[in-house]
């Protein structure tokens, strides 16, 4: 099956990349897709009640004005989004092996650091 782009005329032609170099793109992906939400996670927290800090709403239960059907949503996509970063973490590791899965994520992660007491219902 041809890929949509090899059917356009013109279309640059994507080198073959290798499982290091696509795991890297993907970890960059999904840095990007992690920042850009917790961003909005953060924007709609501090709507809600605006003294919040970056360190409070990882500790939303101490807030009960956090107990917001919207915000609990978008920081549920956050949670997702970070799940699959852990387990892209993992099949790098298991695909590429431990020394070239650090490469693979060499780039610092959007400040990502992992959540205390977790934000979502579940954690």
């Amino acid at each position: 099956m041809r890929s949509p782009d090899a059917a356009r005329p013109g279309a640059p032609q994507a080198l073959p990349l290798s499982p290091a170099e696509l795991f890297q793109r993907v970890f960059e992906l999904l840095a990007a897709m992690e920042e850009a939400q917790r961003a909005k996670v953060i924007d709609l927290a501090r709507r809600l009640l605006p003294t919040l800090t970056a360190e409070d709403i990882r500790n939303p239960h101490d807030f009960p004005d956090l107990d917001d059907p919207d915000w609990h949503f978008e920081d549920g996509q956050l949670a997702g989004i970070e799940a699959v970063r852990f387990a892209l973490r993992g099949l790098a590791s298991d695909v590429l092996g431990d020394g070239e899965e650090r490469e693979a994520r060499a780039r610092p992660e959007s400040g990502a650091e992992p959540r205390e007491g977790g934000g979502t219902q579940g954690e």
